[in-house]
């Protein structure tokens, strides 16, 4: 529906921005590479990077991190760094694996607790926001992160895109039958666009947990997070950013207050991580895409009142008459 959003105190609608922590390591695993077992990392190289762009404009965000890299204690240094600079601590998994809905409610149970151990240890930080990789999600993982006393869930990417993302990587992955049947809901189905755009309440078995979905284009559901805009930043820098202050400007026409998602590979180039350069949008350098990052965050500080996810999710709940949906896998 559309209409004026919720203002708060500097008389912009509210939104919320988000890192998915993922590391080298995590995507050669997504791609089917055997490199991955030895957990390669970037994140003593992108980690300042990130922090700095944040910094300069004094942004608060939550980055979930992955327990797995959290275990490690190579990477302690740099996740100390973005915990002492205030940002949120999420919870991404342990292992980064996208098969998560087909995880027993058991393996769920391991799965957090091993990883909020580790993340804590590395961070200072309890998580109380849980991400799925690949935007995994089930009801029996909505269930478990309820029962955690998580505050929100933030999996969800209502979009109808998924379908032709999995084809990208099963194109030019390597993968066996058996890793393909595991990585058959990657990015979710085209159902998942069907989804509500605006925050909303799993309710279940008497209990609720608070969903923050990632953002899409109102009305033609695409992605608008940053690795999307550095897709099309490929073709054309001027298209990209006209593509996302266009969605930025629909987000406040249609009440829309945006979770936006940024990940590591924006603010890294082929020339950093030369084993990602099948990935897209990893012909251009570091610099370049840290340029349109920062031109993104400037249009999205410019409109919006930008928070963390927990911060937005604690407002958010606030609210009355929030819709509320039944799990069903």
């Amino acid at each position: 529906m559309m209409g004026q959003t919720q203002s708060t105190q500097n008389g912009k609608p509210l939104a919320s921005l988000s890192l998915d922590l993922d590391n080298e390591w995590a995507y050669l695993k997504t791609h089917g590479d055997p490199a991955w077992e030895s957990y390669p990392s970037y994140l003593a190289t992108v980690v300042p990077r990130i922090l700095h762009v944040l910094a300069r404009r004094k942004l608060l965000i939550t980055v979930f991190v992955v327990g797995q890299d959290a275990a490690l204690e190579y990477n302690h240094e740099a996740l100390a760094q973005i915990a002492g600079a205030g940002h949120e601590i999420g919870n991404h998994s342990l292992r980064h694996e996208p098969w998560l809905h087909l995880y027993s409610e058991h393996d769920l149970e391991q799965e957090l607790a091993e990883a909020e151990r580790h993340i804590q240890a590395a961070t200072g930080q309890k998580p109380i926001g849980f991400r799925g990789p690949g935007y995994s999600q089930s009801s029996t993982m909505l269930r478990v992160l309820a029962r955690r006393g998580y505050a929100y869930d933030a999996s969800s990417l209502p979009s109808f895109i998924g379908p032709i993302a999995r084809a990208y990587y099963f194109a030019t992955g390597q993968f066996d039958a058996e890793q393909r049947e595991r990585l058959n809901r990657l990015f979710g189905s085209w159902k998942d666009g069907l989804r509500p755009l605006k925050p909303y309440r799993w309710r279940f078995n008497g209990t609720s947990l608070l969903e923050m979905p990632v953002t899409t284009f109102p009305g033609i559901r695409v992605p608008i997070h940053l690795s999307y805009v550095m897709y099309l930043a490929g073709f054309s820098t001027a298209l990209a950013q006209a593509y996302f202050n266009t969605a930025l400007w629909t987000c406040r026409l249609f009440s829309v207050e945006p979770s936006i998602l940024l990940h590591p590979l924006d603010f890294l180039g082929g020339e950093d991580v030369p084993r990602l350069r099948f990935f897209p949008s990893m012909g251009m350098n570091g610099q370049q895409k840290i340029a349109i990052v920062e031109r993104c965050l400037d249009s999205l500080v410019h409109r919006f009142d930008v928070r963390s996810v927990g911060e937005h999710a604690a407002v958010v709940a606030t609210r009355k008459n929030l819709i509320e949906v039944e799990p069903n896998d």
